[in-house]
């Protein structure tokens, strides 16, 4: 699995959701982003807010390389973006700065990702059921569904 430093919002919450920069891992296509035990998969039909979805709870994602100035943030979002302790000297390695300003970043520990509860999850035969928030996760054309079996 490759893995990089990648900014990674949340945009439930328009342009003020958490936020991270960290190491994320990828899956052996690309479409699944794994991190801080999070799956996010790739949206068939990306649009101009999120490009990624998380396959348990269905909230949408922003996920793009770091940029050099540091200004991940969208022009009219804020809060605070929390940096993984693990990523750190990589990450200034690849910005205009050389460290962490506590008034922009929270230092805090990626969890590591169980890649097989995922894999598990979207492999499980499934039958689509409703829109409702009832269902156990999403598959990549969004449709709520509910596991057939337990896992």
């Amino acid at each position: 699995m490759q893995t990089k430093i990648m900014y990674i919002e949340n945009k439930s919450f328009d342009h003020h959701g958490p936020a991270w920069i960290g190491f994320v891992e990828f899956s052996k296509t690309g479409q699944t982003v794994y991190f801080d035990n999070k799956a996010l998969k790739k949206l068939k039909r990306p649009g101009i807010n999120a490009n990624h979805f998380d396959i348990e709870t269905g909230e949408e994602y922003w996920i793009s390389g770091v940029k050099k100035n540091g200004q991940d943030r969208h022009q009219f979002g804020g809060g605070k973006i929390m940096i993984d302790k693990n990523s750190i000297n990589d990450y200034l390695k690849l910005v205009d700065f050389n460290y962490i300003d506590e008034k922009y970043f929270e230092i805090v520990e990626f969890s590591q990702t169980n890649k097989s509860i995922f894999n598990e999850i979207e492999n499980t035969e499934t039958e689509f059921r409703d829109e409702s928030y009832h269902a156990t996760f999403y598959d990549n054309n969004r449709r709520k569904l509910i596991l057939d079996t337990k896992i």
